[in-house]
């Protein structure tokens, strides 16, 4: 029996999202999340799609990754799923900083963890867990490949007139300080399944993707590569988001260190996890803002317009880039959900060619879908997000059977 199945684990500091899926057909076996590692109270839910079985949870102490990993692999094994299941082709990490380094999916080996590790000084707060997860699933089953699959990866193509900053080159190259861009396994499968809701090749396409969730980012993507996105040294640069400010002067940062009498941080928070939404008017989910709008509330309103305002923005600064649109699409869990962001967001563009159906807007489907009317020059399309495939794809067409 050949093998033909990829799990897929995402290992943040207390948590594993974990997917197994049989790329035969790209269906999925199971899925799962293991999350508060490390404390009393750990809880491990899980779901066996094959079977059609019962959704299995519980709450105990998981020590660590390695702890959470194993009984992971008790719950697939309960399936006929387990770690050492001769089918299992290859597990695929998902890993949120390669820097310049890694510009596709990789075999790990030693080099690439260190690699990796090296990158900890611009995402501290995600590789060290990437690499526990993948140091764990080693132990565990050092006979399998290995794959890293990079947030960043997809970015890479960017030309260095979008990837640099104008500061000082020897600063920049010693601290490697650059645009990266994240959301790259999102921005990719998206980009690629507008193109096929279309009818035409990634190649003859020019997109731009807006993936709205509470991180958010958009990327403009012309032939299949991407030549510029919003998201740049951190994620925190770019659009409005849930808690994160996006776009802002950096003497701000200045302002308040020498007049607020703010620490580096105390700023860090404040524009990481108290700023976008949340920031502006104490939530940040949509679904609630939209409520508070719709009772009359004039904050949940202004932040409303803030966020739409950066997402046009950046629609028209991507039109530029790119010079001719073939589509623009929404996704991720905003861009999917809410209706109201999509339509505020192409509102008053259509001389530039986009137009939303208000019919077809309001559909809820979990499909992709055009939501333009068929005249529109530029397609308007909403295409859910499926990151884990995007990471089994790229997994399995590296080391699967050919």
């Amino acid at each position: 029996m050949s093998s033909s199945r990829v799990l897929v684990l995402n290992s943040g500091s207390s948590s594993v999202k974990y997917q197994l899926l049989d790329m035969r057909d790209s269906s999925r076996l199971a899925v799962g999340l293991v999350e508060r590692i490390g404390e009393e109270t750990s809880r491990l839910k899980h779901t066996p799609l094959a079977s059609g079985g019962e959704v299995r949870e519980w709450t105990g102490p998981i020590a660590d990754h390695e702890a959470a990993l194993k009984a992971v692999s008790a719950e697939l094994a309960k399936d006929g799923l387990g770690l050492d299941s001769p089918e299992l082709a290859a597990i695929g990490h998902r890993v949120v900083h390669g820097g310049k380094h890694f510009t596709e999916p990789t075999v790990i080996d030693g080099a690439v963890l260190a690699e990796i590790e090296r990158l900890i000084p611009v995402a501290p707060l995600h590789n060290p867990a990437n690499l526990t997860g993948i140091r764990t699933a080693q132990r565990l089953r050092p006979d399998l490949p290995q794959v890293a699959v990079f947030d960043t990866a997809f970015h890479t193509t960017m030309p260095e007139s979008a990837a640099r900053y104008a500061i000082d080159v020897e600063t920049a190259d010693r601290h490697r300080i650059r645009r990266y861009g994240f959301h790259g396994t999102s921005h990719a499968y998206v980009s690629r399944a507008t193109a096929q809701l279309l009818g035409k090749a990634p190649e003859d396409v020019n997109v731009i993707v807006l993936h709205l969730g509470n991180g958010a980012s958009a990327s403009a993507v012309r032939g299949g590569r991407c030549v510029d996105t919003s998201m740049g040294l951190t994620p925190l640069e770019g659009l409005v988001m849930g808690t994160r400010s996006g776009d802002m002067d950096p003497a701000v940062i200045f302002h308040l260190m020498r007049v607020g009498g703010m620490s580096t941080d105390e700023i860090d928070t404040l524009l990481n996890k108290r700023s976008g939404l949340i920031g502006l008017c104490g939530d940040n989910d949509m679904r609630e803002i939209r409520r508070r709008i719709d009772e009359g509330d004039q904050q949940a309103a202004l932040a409303f317009d803030i966020y739409i305002h950066r997402l046009k923005k950046y629609i028209g600064a991507y039109y530029a880039v790119l010079g001719k649109v073939d589509a623009i699409a929404f996704t991720a869990g905003v861009g999917e959900n809410a209706a109201p962001v999509r339509e505020a967001a192409v509102a008053g563009l259509a001389e530039l060619g986009p137009v939303v159906d208000a019919e077809l807007n309001a559909v809820r489907s979990d499909e992709p879908r055009l939501i333009s009317p068929a005249h529109a020059r530029v397609a308007v399309a909403v295409v859910p997000t499926d990151e884990e495939l995007e990471i089994a794809t790229q997994t399995y067409a590296l080391v699967g059977p050919h």
